[in-house]
C-alpha cells in the first residue's frame, strides 16, 4: 500500500513562520492556505482533513504539500509566468540581491541603509565592473521575491530542548501508525470581550464599523481544545484560566472518547500545566501517552492547524457583550464544523483507492518518478 502524502519535518525557524502566518489570518488569502495546508501536514493531518479544512481540492493540497518538500516555503508564493523575454539577467538580479543586503556605508556611500531610489541610482552609475539599469517598480518585485524587505530587529527563539528530535520522531510515529488514537490537546486564547477587526463582504468604500472599547471589564478567557486527529473532530470547554485541573479534564474528555481502554496518544506542549505529577500518575493509570511537543515548537502540535480558522471564523469581526454569549458563538461554531465533515468511512475508502491507484503507478505518495533505465 502506498505512503500517504506528509509534509516533511518542519525546522524550528519553519515552524515559527508558518504559525505566524496562520494566526495573524492576513495579506495574501493564497499564502494563507497553502501555510495551513504545509503546517497540518506536517503536524499529522491527512490529506482530506486538510482539503477540509481550507474548502480545497485534495489534488491541490497533494501538489501544495509536494512542491513544499521540493522548495521550502518558497512554494507559498504563486509564480505567475509569461510577458516579455527579460531584460534583466539572473547574474544581474543576484548582484542587486547582494547589493540591497550589503551596508551602504560598506560600498562607500554616506548613509545606514538604502531607499529604493537610491538602491537604483548606485546599480546603474557604481564604479565597480557591473552596471545594471531597473526602475524602482522593477527592483521592489526583485526585492519582494527574494524576501527582503524594511525589518525591525526582533528577538529570536530556537528550541533548546535536548530531546527534541525524539519528541518529533515520537508524534511522527504515533500520527502514522495509529492516527485514529491520536489526539491534540492546547488552550487557544486568551479570549477577551472587545471589539475584534475582521473582514467581511460590503459595497465599495462603506466597511462594517465596530464601536471603540476603552473599558474591558470582563477579564479573559482560555479554550481548553481538544481534536480527534482519526476523526477529525474538535471540542473543548472554556474556562477561566489555565490549570492542571483544566487540563485533566480535558485529558479525561479524550479519555472518554475511546472508552475501549486500549491506549491513546495526547500531543500537548510541554507548560507546567500539562505535566504535572497528578497528570502523570492519571496517564499512566489510564493507558494515555502524553507526547510533548519540544520546547518552543508548538507549530508541531496537530490542532495548531485548527485555531486558524476558529480566530477568523468566530472571533474576528465580532464584538459580543459577555463571555455566555462568546461562548456559547464558539461552540455553535464547533458544531457547525464537526457536522460538515465527511463520514470517516468514505474518507478510508477514498484513501484506499487513492492508495490503490498510486500503487498501480509504482509510486509512492512523494515520490518523483524513477528514471527509466537506459
Amino acid at each position: 500500500m502506498a505512503e500517504p502524502v506528509r509534509a516533511r519535518r518542519l525546522s524550528d525557524d519553519e515552524g515559527r513562520r508558518l504559525q505566524q502566518i496562520v494566526r495573524r489570518g492576513t495579506g495574501s488569502s493564497i499564502r494563507l492556505r497553502r501555510a495551513m495546508v504545509i503546517m497540518a501536514s506536517a503536524s499529522g493531518n491527512t490529506v482530506a482533513a486538510i482539503a477540509r479544512l481550507v474548502q480545497g481540492d485534495e489534488d491541490a493540497v497533494r501538489e501544495v504539500i509536494h512542491r513544499f518538500n521540493e522548495m521550502g516555503l518558497a512554494c507559498l508564493d504563486p509564480r505567475w509566468a509569461g510577458g516579455r523575454p527579460r531584460r534583466i539577467s539572473e547574474d544581474d538580479e543576484a548582484f542587486i540581491v547582494a547589493t540591497a543586503k550589503t551596508r551602504p556605508q560598506a560600498l562607500g556611500q554616506p548613509f545606514t541603509r538604502w531607499s529604493l531610489r537610491k538602491l537604483a541610482d548606485y546599480l546603474a552609475h557604481n564604479h565597480g565592473p557591473r552596471r545594471v539599469l531597473v526602475g524602482r517598480e522593477r527592483l521592489r518585485e526583485f526585492l519582494h521575491r527574494h524576501d527582503i524587505t524594511f525589518q525591525r530587529t526582533k528577538t529570536w527563539k530556537e528550541t533548546n530542548d535536548p530531546n527534541a528530535e525524539a519528541k518529533l520522531a515520537r508524534i511522527e510515529a504515533v500520527t502514522t501508525a495509529f492516527p485514529d488514537r491520536v489526539f491534540a490537546f492546547d488552550e487557544f486564547g486568551p479570549l477577551t470581550i472587545r471589539p475584534h477587526a475582521g473582514a467581511s463582504w460590503t459595497r465599495a468604500g462603506h466597511p462594517d464599523r465596530l464601536p471603540g472599547n476603552y473599558h474591558k471589564l470582563h477579564g479573559v478567557r482560555q479554550f481548553h481544545a481538544c481534536y480527534s486527529v482519526g476523526d477529525d473532530t474538535l471540542w473543548g470547554v472554556v474556562r477561566r484560566r489555565k490549570s492542571a485541573a483544566n487540563t485533566l479534564a480535558a485529558l479525561k474528555s479524550i479519555r472518554a472518547a475511546r472508552p475501549d481502554g486500549a491506549p491513546v496518544y495526547v500531543i500537548l506542549d510541554n507548560l507546567s500545566a500539562h505535566r504535572g505529577v497528578k497528570i502523570r500518575q492519571w496517564a499512566a493509570r489510564n493507558r494515555v501517552e502524553l507526547c510533548f511537543t519540544p520546547t518552543y515548537s508548538s507549530w508541531a502540535n496537530p490542532i495548531e492547524a485548527h485555531f486558524g480558522p476558529l480566530r477568523m471564523f468566530v472571533v474576528a469581526g465580532s464584538n459580543r457583550p459577555n463571555h455566555p454569549a462568546a461562548t456559547q458563538a464558539l461552540h455553535n461554531y464547533l458544531r457547525w464544523r464537526n457536522a460538515n465533515a465527511r463520514h470517516p468511512d468514505v474518507l478510508a475508502a477514498q484513501r484506499r483507492e487513492r492508495a490503490r491507484i498510486r500503487s498501480e503507478r509504482q509510486r509512492r505518495w512523494g515520490q518523483t518518478p524513477a528514471k527509466t533505465a537506459a
